[in-house]
């Protein structure tokens, strides 16, 4: 398992197996491992799952349309062409992981073969009429002018809000559940465990420490987690530091939880590190927990 993968490496290894191109093995792209804080080098939240020629996108935080469009353009990923993304899962509807929302459906829609599929807590639904009426302008020149639109309808998206936890997508040989966190007093907020054929890759959304995150990542290919740097917090006022101490993972818990889950990769990501350098959320997991574990950056591949 490998950072920053090259797709011709990938194509050969499908060949070596006796797999087509789109067959080829499963990819996870990072398009946004920030968090609310500005940041020029992090989009928000935002990932890719990549396989048989298809994109399963989990949150879109602001930013993370431009980092599809440049792994479409640097990195060959023609399944992040914005036309070409049909499915996405939010998590949960903070700002941070929802402000590309609207930016994703409306890229280029007129374009789409398909309408997006969006998948998400409660809530979903409302957020996506928002949309609708922030862009009604836009809409309303696009398709009652001259401009040639196959299908006026495009903009739309078909929304799915998720009740229960459970199987919430089963596809083209690849299964997406959705599973309850603790992410302070957001109500729901989702996990998700994705299984392909050769890989499983759980993303934790934004969350405490949480037993069934260790009972969804136990033996996985991958675990996508966020994470605080325990030297940072330490640092922040009282009140912040309950906040989000009720909100989020400390390092050391999340190395607690890797040694429970053994996961065969932490992908750290959405690093709250306020104070301290971004670097002490990884050397203070590494400190505590001896599997391999990375600091996650837009456009990392694994």
């Amino acid at each position: 398992m490998t950072r920053l993968t090259s797709l011709s490496a990938v194509l050969a290894l499908g060949v070596g197996l006796g797999l087509t191109a789109a067959q080829a093995e499963t990819r996870l792209i990072m398009l946004g491992t920030g968090t609310p804080v500005p940041d020029a080098t992090r989009a928000g939240s935002g990932l890719a799952v990549i396989h048989d020629g298809e994109a399963y996108l989990f949150d879109a935080g602001g930013g993370m349309v431009q980092r599809a469009i440049e792994a479409w353009q640097s990195m060959g990923v023609e399944e992040l062409y914005p036309t070409n993304i049909g499915h996405v899962f939010l998590t949960h509807l903070h700002s941070d992981h929802t402000l590309d929302y609207g930016e994703l459906a409306a890229t280029y829609w007129w374009r789409r073969d398909d309408r997006l599929q969006a998948y998400g807590p409660t809530g979903l639904q409302a957020m996506t009429e928002s949309y609708y009426a922030m862009q009604e302008a836009d809409i309303a020149l696009r398709t009652g002018g001259n401009q040639p639109v196959k299908d006026p309808s495009l903009y739309q998206v078909d929304v799915t809000e998720i009740a229960d936890p459970g199987v919430v997508f089963d596809e083209n040989g690849v299964t997406i559940e959705a599973f309850e966190v603790s992410h302070g007093d957001i109500h729901p907020a989702f996990g998700y465990k994705v299984t392909t054929p050769d890989k499983t890759i759980v993303i934790s959304g934004d969350t405490t420490y949480n037993d069934t995150v260790v009972d969804m990542a136990r033996g996985a290919d991958i675990l996508v987690h966020e994470v605080i740097s325990e030297e940072g917090w330490s640092a922040l006022p009282p009140e912040w530091q309950a906040y989000h101490h009720s909100s989020h993972t400390l390092t050391s818990e999340l190395a607690r939880l890797a040694k429970e889950a053994q996961p065969d990769l932490l992908v750290l990501t959405h690093i709250l590190h306020y104070g301290a350098p971004i670097e002490t959320a990884l050397s203070e997991v590494q400190a505590l927990y001896d599997g391999e574990v990375v600091l996650a950056e837009d456009l990392d591949e694994f």
